[in-house]
């Protein structure tokens, strides 16, 4: 990676946290994961699953905010930030990872809430229903993602559906050519693709120096597993409590997916959906995110946490972006907010 910068910011809310440990797990297949613990080891576990192209580092902002009251793991997925390449790809061998690392961070007994975000989401559903998550996994978090039709409904190529459309989005998202150095016009073009119109350029420049970052085979090999994305039937099996989370812009899981995925969760404990957000909500709206996942600790963990009153608010991380309308389904959940999330 000589001719790239560094693959994460290196200063401010959305450099990467020093963890407290360090560990590597070993998947079923052999594979290797690259996996941080922060905050306290006997405080309430939350492990982060990162999306399509990010690493560890897109979780920053929350690993910040929780790691004072919350122990929390997060690991590269196989061949992502310092995980070597995969062996094999699959919505199969993702659940593999994930089971793994719960197995290697948990005590005997213990349960965390799990949160993953786009592909780390379908990496949440993919293990729904295996006895070594039912047995850990107190409460659940999909954010910005999507069980199935992901190329077919995809807006980054701004045409009407159908197969013209499906075919551009497949070949633009499963290039092999690669994404080089960050540039003003690479910058441009991820914002399009991936964020909110009014996202700020620091929470841009954070998200394209992880995506950029990202080995070009492994984004395309992980690329194809997307395109055939087909979870519908796991849904059924996630019974553990889950929250929702989408951005109204998110041009690459619309908004649509997940008002399914509450919809067809057999216990979906509320919708957020995040007015003006993109696709890399939990860096474009750090605080609404933290917050649900807070929420689902204090709710579904027992620990210090436990009797955290549901709505509060997390330490913020510094924001410069437009204030983000949050608004929570009454369909999905018995309260209602109307709010904005708060920036200093």
């Amino acid at each position: 990676m000589s001719a790239r910068r560094t693959p994460h910011v290196t200063t401010g809310p959305y450099a990467p946290p020093a963890a407290r440990r360090t560990l590597e797990v070993v998947s079923a297949d052999g594979s290797r994961l690259h996996v941080e613990v922060h905050g306290e080891e006997d405080a309430p576990a939350v492990v982060l699953a990162h999306g399509w192209t990010c690493s560890t580092a897109f979780w920053a902002a929350q690993v910040r905010a929780l790691a004072a009251t919350h122990r929390v793991i997060v690991y590269d997925q196989r061949g992502h930030g310092r995980s070597p390449a995969a062996r094999a790809y699959g919505t199969g061998a993702l659940a593999d990872d994930l089971v793994a690392v719960l197995a290697a961070t948990l005590a005997p007994g213990e349960r965390a809430v799990v949160a993953g975000h786009s592909m780390g989401g379908m990496t949440v559903m993919a293990a729904a229903g295996r006895p070594e998550f039912d047995e850990r996994v107190a409460a659940a978090l999909l954010c910005s993602t999507g069980s199935s039709r992901l190329v077919e409904e995809a807006l980054v190529v701004p045409l009407r559906a159908g197969r013209t459309r499906t075919r551009m989005t497949g070949a633009v998202l499963g290039s092999r050519a690669p994404l080089g150095p960050v540039t003003p016009v690479g910058l441009k073009v991820l914002k399009y693709a991936t964020m909110g119109p009014g996202s700020a350029p620091d929470r841009v420049e954070a998200c394209a120096r992880i995506v950029h970052g990202c080995p070009t085979g492994v984004r395309h090999g992980w690329s194809q597993v997307l395109h055939g994305l087909d979870l519908d039937d796991r849904l059924a099996h996630l019974t553990v409590p889950t929250a929702v989370i989408g951005g109204t812009a998110d041009r690459l899981t619309p908004i649509g997916h997940a008002r399914g995925l509450a919809a067809a969760l057999p216990h979906c404990v509320g919708l957020t959906e995040l007015t003006g957000m993109g696709h890399m909500t939990p860096i474009e709206a750090p605080e609404a995110v933290t917050r649900v996942i807070r929420e689902l600790a204090a709710r579904y963990l027992a620990g210090p946490t436990a009797t955290a009153t549901p709505g509060t608010a997390p330490d913020a991380a510094p924001s410069t972006a437009p204030d983000a309308a949050v608004s929570t389904s009454p369909s999905t959940t018995s309260r209602t907010k109307d709010t904005k999330e708060k920036t200093p």
